[in-house]
């Protein structure tokens, strides 16, 4: 999904308030703690290559990152958020309402969720359904009728699965990889029951009306008994306890996969490992793009901002060879990287 966002206010409001973003210089970053290492790589080689100051980057979430971004314009309101995930209409309208009239969508690549444990322990070979059933608030019980999640260890969900308890740690609601991941991999999985799944649409043979409010509700929930434990936004943290307790799984990006590769593995999900050619071509069935988001009436006003955006959609940088896949990155194909180039290009040139 490649656009630019553009809101009209007062063009009076939106100079005052860009004039007051005069007094800082140095780049300020808020959102996602997937994007977080990328960002960080970019802002130090930029510290490093260039005159201005390296950029001060906070691991907040992606909706905490927008909550920040979208207060308002002025040298108290970050920059630049990152997200894993596309900004959401209430966002938008948050932003507008604050004066954030113009922000521009950069996507910077791929990255897959994965569902991982220590190393110490055997690798879990799972499918999107049975990740529903081990983690949903609600689940269908043997005659079809929604019922409070009764599982308590994996294999009483399938035989087939360890016969250990289901702990898996995992982000907050306020996280992207949270939304991505209840998104891709638990209503992945809950779409797979005929009766949830013509709650979408509404299906006349079924006798079941349309209620999409009541079907994300369904799908999208996760239990609140334990099982599910919400560990922050710090993924190392995660990384942390999985090696401390071999019978946990967690749930983070592949890029604190793919730097922990020594110590832990990633589970196989609907016949698919993650893999960085497996969610490169699509395969891995939960991968999602990662972006940032520039407010635009910073530019010009904070030093270096385009300067950052050149470092960050540099080839060197994002490109299949670049140094971010070095820190599991999955680039975009060349014609996407252009695009996105060719928005930030446009950013320069007053557009």
């Amino acid at each position: 999904m490649s656009f630019k966002k553009t809101f009209a206010i007062a063009a009076f409001a939106s100079v005052v308030a860009a004039g007051a973003a005069e007094a800082r210089d140095q780049i300020r970053i808020v959102g996602s703690s997937t994007v977080y290492p990328f960002a960080t790589s970019v802002a130090e080689t930029f510290g490093k290559s260039t005159s201005f100051k390296t950029p001060v980057i906070e691991s907040t979430g992606s909706g905490g990152g927008f909550k920040l971004f979208c207060a308002g314009v002025g040298e108290e309101h970050p920059d630049i958020t990152n997200a894993s995930r596309a900004v959401k209409s209430s966002e938008i309208e948050r932003c507008a309402k604050n004066g954030v009239d113009k922000i521009t969508e950069v996507k910077v690549g791929y990255d897959g969720i994965v569902l991982a444990n220590s190393k110490k322990g055997d690798q879990l070979k799972i499918t999107r359904k049975q990740i529903f059933l081990a983690l949903a608030k609600d689940v269908p019980n043997a005659e079809g009728k929604l019922v409070p999640n009764p599982y308590k260890k994996w294999s009483e969900i399938d035989s087939s699965l360890p016969a250990t308890k289901i702990e898996v740690l995992g982000p907050p609601p306020t996280s992207g990889t949270r939304d991505a991941f209840a998104e891709l991999a638990l209503e992945g999985g809950c779409k797979k029951f005929p009766m949830i799944k013509a709650m979408k649409k509404g299906d006349e043979k079924m006798g079941i009306k349309k209620d999409k409010k009541k079907y994300k509700a369904i799908c999208h929930s996760v239990r609140e008994d334990g099982a599910y434990i919400d560990a922050g936004e710090n993924d190392n943290l995660i990384i942390q306890k999985l090696n401390a307790n071999p019978k946990a799984y967690g749930v983070f990006g592949f890029s604190f996969l793919d730097q922990n590769s020594d110590s832990v593995q990633g589970s196989v999900i609907d016949g698919k490992l993650p893999e960085f050619e497996l969610i490169a071509n699509g395969s891995y069935p939960v991968s999602r793009p990662l972006f940032f988001y520039v407010k635009n009436a910073h530019i010009g006003s904070v030093p270096g901002i385009l300067e950052y955006l050149a470092e960050f959609t540099a080839d060197k940088a994002w490109g299949d060879e670049g140094y971010l896949t070095d820190k599991g990155l999955i680039p975009m194909p060349v014609e996407e990287r252009a695009k996105y180039k060719a928005n930030v290009k446009a950013l320069g040139a007053g557009s």
